[in-house]
């Protein structure tokens, strides 16, 4: 089974909610980016989303943007994500690691190539924010030939039929966008979250895991009460650009804000 299988079983058997940081790949180095994983993982995490530095990542908002430009002046390419992973798999063999990034990266190396390094390094999903699931054909068995799942986006303008579509195509998870916006763009109202998960739940059976506005330990708990899972991504991020110049304060930064993130899921379930 795969890891991201297997966690959210887990995660099912106990009750719990998921909670998915991401964070940009080699931000603001590359020699930081293994320390900050397992420092997620002793916060709480369940799933690790790692961003793939791209030179227009576009539905991220400018936190995301300004970590993508900084891993790339410090040369991080796909090659070196992969080293990453590697080296966090020789401490930690259970969190699922997801590769979340864009189509061209993997056309430059080539997408059997891409397929091959990534289940070797000891990846477990990928999300390709520009490749819907109508030209997936390719990839998607490409991915599922070597045990990595292919996770797709849902958004609030997403169609039935569409949604359907990508339902029949996600595997791991389905990651719905809360908000009409880029990251970190809003605040998002958990009502509305709840009225667009209803038809997807009639759609599958993948969890259904929410980003776009996670801000702190209230905004998880309010989500986690109609989601399987939070996804946090820009408010881990911009405690990275806070203290880029400080990179040996950058782990405890992290584990305090997806530690609250996690306490308040934890008592939201419990109660």
């Amino acid at each position: 089974m795969n890891r991201i299988d297997q966690r959210f079983a887990e995660l099912k058997a106990q009750g719990r909610r998921a909670l998915i940081p991401f964070i940009t790949a080699g931000d603001p180095g590359p020699e930081h980016t293994v320390g900050f994983m397992h420092a997620l993982v002793e916060a709480g995490a369940d799933v690790i989303e790692l961003g793939v530095p791209f030179s227009d990542p576009m539905p991220d908002g400018p936190v995301i943007q300004k970590a993508c430009e900084r891993a790339l002046k410090r040369g991080v390419r796909l090659s070196h994500l992969f080293e990453m992973v590697r080296e966090f798999r020789q401490t930690d063999a259970t969190t699922p690691v997801v590769l979340m990034g864009y189509l061209n990266p993997m056309e430059r190396i080539g997408l059997a190539a891409f397929a091959d390094q990534a289940a070797e390094a000891g990846v477990d999903g990928v999300l390709t924010v520009d490749m819907p699931p109508e030209e997936a054909d390719e990839v998607g068995p490409l991915l599922k030939s070597r045990g990595l799942a292919s996770i797709f986006l849902v958004a609030p303008t997403t169609s039935n039929a569409r949604a359907a579509t990508i339902c029949a195509h996600g595997e791991g998870y389905l990651y719905y966008v809360s908000l009409k916006g880029v990251t970190g763009s809003a605040i998002l109202d958990s009502r509305d979250v709840a009225e667009h998960l209803a038809p997807l739940r009639e759609m599958t059976d993948l969890p259904l895991c929410v980003g776009f506005g996670i801000r702190d330990g209230a905004s998880a708990a309010e989500v986690g009460k109609v989601a399987d899972g939070v996804i946090v991504g820009s408010a881990l991020v911009s405690r990275i650009a806070e203290n880029a110049d400080r990179p040996e304060v950058i782990a405890g930064e992290l584990k305090a804000v997806l530690g609250e993130m996690r306490q308040a899921l934890d008592a939201m379930s419990a109660g």
